[in-house]
């Protein structure tokens, strides 16, 4: 008798998550800008005393590994599902949000595999000089 025997890989599934804002929910076109910033981060600049500061406040994605799809579109692990759902049910009638599991090859599940920013650097600061201005004469 002949045995056949079929071997998945082991590349892995992960969760797409695609999600839409319902506008006419939010008080306010900053606290729509707010969701985004909470979700991806936001870099701001200060200049102070001839000086620039540059701050890249971290958002849920910069501390979970992801692969964009679109602007509202990504992959993830389903290890990190339960952070993902835990942050858009902090915005549910405002988000609406969807998951689809999906296959991964071998070169995606390795870039979901990546070490994500460690939560304790939750702002990044970097001085930037800023040039003088040149005299017209």
């Amino acid at each position: 008798m002949m045995k056949i025997v079929i071997k998945k890989k082991k590349n892995g599934t992960g969760i797409l998550i695609s999600f839409s804002t319902q506008g006419e929910n939010f008080k306010s076109v900053s606290e729509r800008s707010k969701f985004f910033e909470k979700l991806h981060g936001r870099k701001q600049i200060i200049i102070r005393q001839k000086k620039k500061y540059e701050y890249h406040r971290l958002g849920v994605l910069d501390e979970v590994p992801h692969i964009p799809v679109d602007n509202s579109v990504f992959i993830i692990m389903q290890e990190h599902m339960k952070q993902m759902e835990e942050f858009f049910n902090q915005w549910e009638d405002k988000v609406m949000f969807k998951t689809f599991p999906v296959l991964l090859d071998k070169e995606e599940a390795e870039q979901l595999q990546e070490v994500p920013v460690q939560p304790e650097e939750k702002s990044r600061f970097k001085l930037i000089e800023v040039p003088k201005k040149k005299k017209v004469i």
